[in-house]
C-alpha cells in the first residue's frame, strides 16, 4: 500500500509541477502525512524529482514561447547559491522543526495569494 502511496504522490506531484505551479508544495506534504517519509528525505526526494519534471516542463514552456531567458543570467548565481547555503542549513536542522517552517510556508503563501486576489477582485470593480 506505501508503495501505491508513493506512486499517487508521484503523479500528483508531477501533475502540478508540468503545470509550472511547484509540485513539491503538493508531494511532500503527501509523503510525510500519508506515506511517513521523514521530512528531510521528502525534501531530498523533492529536490531529486524536480529535475527531470522542471526540465520537461522547461521545454515545453520554451517551446509555446512562454519563456522569457533573459533575466535568467541574472537570477541563475543567486539562485544557486541561495540554493546550496539554504540546503546545507537545512540537513543541520532536525524534522520537526522542517516540518513547522515549511507547513507555515506554505499557511503563509496561502494567505498571501488570498489576499492578493482579493485585492485583485475588490479594485477591479
Amino acid at each position: 500500500m506505501r508503495i501505491l502511496w508513493l506512486l499517487l504522490s508521484g503523479l500528483a506531484g508531477g501533475l502540478v509541477a508540468g503545470m509550472g505551479m511547484g509540485g513539491g508544495t503538493l508531494t511532500m506534504p503527501l509523503m510525510v502525512l500519508l506515506v511517513g517519509v521523514e521530512q528531510l528525505t521528502a525534501q531530498y526526494c523533492n529536490l531529486l524529482s524536480f529535475l527531470p519534471t522542471g526540465a520537461a516542463a522547461s521545454l515545453i514552456h520554451q517551446k509555446n514561447g512562454y519563456i522569457d531567458a533573459a533575466p535568467l543570467k541574472f537570477m541563475l548565481l543567486p539562485a544557486l547559491v541561495a540554493a546550496t547555503a539554504s540546503s546545507l542549513f537545512a540537513s543541520s536542522l532536525p524534522g520537526a522543526l522542517l516540518k513547522r517552517l515549511f507547513g507555515g510556508f506554505l499557511i503563509a503563501v496561502a494567505a498571501f495569494s488570498f489576499v492578493i486576489t482579493l485585492l485583485k477582485k475588490l479594485t477591479n470593480k
